[in-house]
């Protein structure tokens, strides 16, 4: 039974005619006569072989062979073909042709990346530079023997030879296997067994707070556990000493470097596979989506120019890591609509708490890129930090990761943005390559929501009869294919069908809770088995956490239910304080009361716990099946992707 819903609020931001004029989406709907947001949406999901082809168009995406069909799904909803018999290869779309372009279209002066690592140093790449580093590390990869078909991981900080590398094996036909950078040796391992891979782009190490953190070791280990893996090519970063083995290491400033700057891009069929993006799972292992050259890439791009609206001549800056989805997303997405991503390697709060918002002064920023755990750090700082700089080239926050609390988004809005720059909320995941829902240019926005579903994306609310439901709580579900899906999980697309497809016919069950209110803005709410269920009642961690995230002594909490034999489960709540602020039992009892006033004597909390920090991926999502699980002292399953697992140590001894 689902839920009454209210969330949002009143509606706090409203596009300008300037926000509207410039839109790519107000372009996109003028070219195809079409009036409205809601038109729009509905021509996009009811006709999505149109939809399609209109995006590829004003994408500019050009194949080296046309496909015959923008999209078959003869084989059923679950597994369609996109850009049938179509001959491309995403590379050229996202260099070589702003490159080889000629007069005013051409990009090949305008910067492609930015970056700044954590020391200080920064860098620029032109469009054509971009274009002859790409071709160079093709090269290098063709001269030890890798090729069409070959998965290549790449475990690097976030450098600009991270995205030379990306592109280079997607140029030679290659499969992208991105990992996070502060992955331990097993999560490494099984992710390149499980995809087969030859070869691993490695650093000596990365920099965080000062300090050099060394990953080679890591790399080293790994490879002695992956048969097929055959060369490590190394990018020196930090320039400590580290154990090179010549039959099988090699220097990137030796190898890549030396190699000539022109190379033949791979013609590829437009499904053919670019990409396997690890997600992990509640249990078993990782489950790698697989996508394709006119898949992920294409999605991204539409997205960002929809959603974010970012033209040629933007700086994008997502705070990201190439192992989390957003990653790629942000290459493929400013390189597909020529804009420049901007990279940091390094803290965001490091050497202050100043740091993100001097990037944005230093570079520029048009387009910042968030999640609200890293605005929750920042919060106690204050916002004089932010004052302090010229944010003056800032015209959209984004974010995406895990649900808004209001009170961090009213202060990024409010004290950050002076409520006139949106906060463009996105959420989907790395099978949907991109958003599900997400904010744009056109709509109005309330605190933590969406505007609506993302063009071409068939999204609605579920209850448990598979009826949909509005004003109330129920599942994100999908009810037609588009273009970004993933094509399965590798190798195994029986669990591809069991994760999504399984609990209605040709619906796409996402595992979301989400809310649609009285003015359609919609509302993610945490993962549906995140669920907690007490006394018949069901709650989502979000509506627990931002009641709590309002008391001045809170920086951020985690709520999970624990078995009840006669509630079915109760309440535990994980507390973050403020650094300023001790525990004590007359706090735990005034955060107790707090949540009974404000829920109800049935829904009172049986334990409220102070810990340091709470269990996060490299993405900033707060994990809270491993919370759950340490609590218990069940196998917390897949926690790879943790990036302070010494967080469920502290929950363990919490009990």
């Amino acid at each position: 039974m689902s839920e009454a819903f209210s969330f949002g609020g009143e509606i706090v931001w409203r596009p300008t005619q300037e926000h509207i004029e410039r839109a790519h989406l107000t372009a996109f709907m003028r070219r195809h006569d079409i009036a409205t947001f809601d038109e729009l949406m509905r021509r996009s999901t009811e006709d999505i072989a149109w939809f399609t082809e209109a995006v590829l168009e004003y994408l500019d995406i050009r194949f080296f062979k046309p496909y015959r069909q923008v999209v078959d799904i003869s084989r059923g909803i679950q597994f369609p073909t996109w850009c049938v018999d179509g001959v491309m290869n995403i590379v050229y779309n996202c260099v070589e042709k702003w490159v080889d372009t000629a007069g005013p279209t051409s990009l090949a002066d305008r910067p492609a990346i930015l970056w700044e690592g954590e020391e200080g140093t920064s860098r620029s790449m032109t469009y054509s530079e971009l274009h002859r580093q790409v071709n160079c590390a093709a090269n290098a990869l063709r001269a030890l023997g890798i090729q069409k078909g070959d998965a290549v991981g790449l475990f690097m900080p976030m450098t600009p030879e991270i995205v030379i590398a990306l592109l280079a094996i997607a140029k030679i036909g290659g499969i992208i296997l991105p990992l996070f950078s502060g992955f331990g040796t097993g999560a490494v391992i099984g992710r390149m067994n499980d995809a087969g891979a030859k070869a691993l782009f490695a650093a000596d190490g990365a920099f965080r707070r000062s300090r050099a953190i060394e990953m080679k070791s890591v790399a080293d280990e790994a490879a002695a556990n992956i048969p097929t893996l055959q060369h490590l090519i190394v990018l020196k970063r930090t320039g400590q000493p580290i154990p090179m083995r010549p039959d099988r290491d090699h220097w990137w400033h030796e190898l890549v470097d030396s190699q000539p700057d022109q190379a033949e891009t791979e013609p590829t069929l437009a499904e053919d596979p670019l990409m396997i993006i690890y997600t992990s799972g509640t249990t078993g292992r990782p489950k790698g989506a697989l996508h394709t050259h006119c898949g992920f890439p294409i999605k991204a791009a539409q997205d960002m120019a929809f959603g974010a609206d970012v033209h040629a001549g933007d700086v994008i800056h997502w705070v990201t890591d190439m192992g989390w989805m957003m990653g790629p997303w942000l290459v493929f997405g400013a390189l597909l609509l020529g804009a420049t991503m901007f990279l940091y390697d390094g803290a965001p709060d490091y050497p202050g708490p100043d740091r993100l918002w001097a990037l944005v002064e230093r570079h520029r920023i048009t387009h910042l890129g968030i999640s609200p755990t890293l605005i929750r750090s920042l919060i106690p700082h204050g916002e004089q930090h932010a004052h302090k700089h010229d944010l003056s080239s800032l015209r959209y926050f984004a974010s995406t990761g895990e649900p808004w609390n209001p009170e961090p988004w009213k202060w990024l809005f409010e004290k950050v943005g002076g409520g006139t720059r949106p906060i463009i909320n996105y959420s989907g995941g790395t099978e949907i390559s991109g958003g599900i829902v997400m904010g744009n240019p056109l709509l109005p926005l309330k605190p933590c929501a969406f505007s609506a579903p993302c063009p071409g994306m068939a999204a609605d609310v579920f209850d448990e009869n598979g009826q949909p439901i509005r004003n109330a709580v129920g599942e994100l579900v999908i009810k037609a294919p588009w273009i970004g899906m993933t094509r399965g999980f590798w190798k195994d697309p029986q669990r591809y069908l069991e994760t999504y497809w399984s609990r209605w016919p040709n619906v796409w069950m996402h595992g979301d809770f989400a809310a649609i209110d009285s003015d359609g803005m919609w509302y993610i709410l945490g993962r549906s088995d995140d669920t907690i269920k007490i006394a018949g009642k069901r709650l989502g961690p979000a509506e627990v956490e931002s009641i709590l995230t309002r008391h001045p002594a809170v920086v951020e909490s985690a709520a999970i239910g624990i078995p009840h034999d006669v509630k079915g489960n109760e309440l535990v709540i994980f507390v973050v304080l403020k650094p300023t602020i001790a525990p004590s039992e007359e706090l735990r009892q005034e955060l107790h009361d707090l949540l009974v006033a404000e829920m109800g004597k049935p829904l009172a909390p049986q334990a409220v716990l102070f810990v340091s920090d709470l269990p996060k991926t490299r993405n900033a999502k707060v994990m809270r099946r491993v919370i759950r699980a340490a609590y218990l002292g069940q196998d917390p399953g897949d926690t790879s992707s943790l990036v302070n697992p010494e967080a469920v140590e502290e929950i363990k001894r919490a009990r």
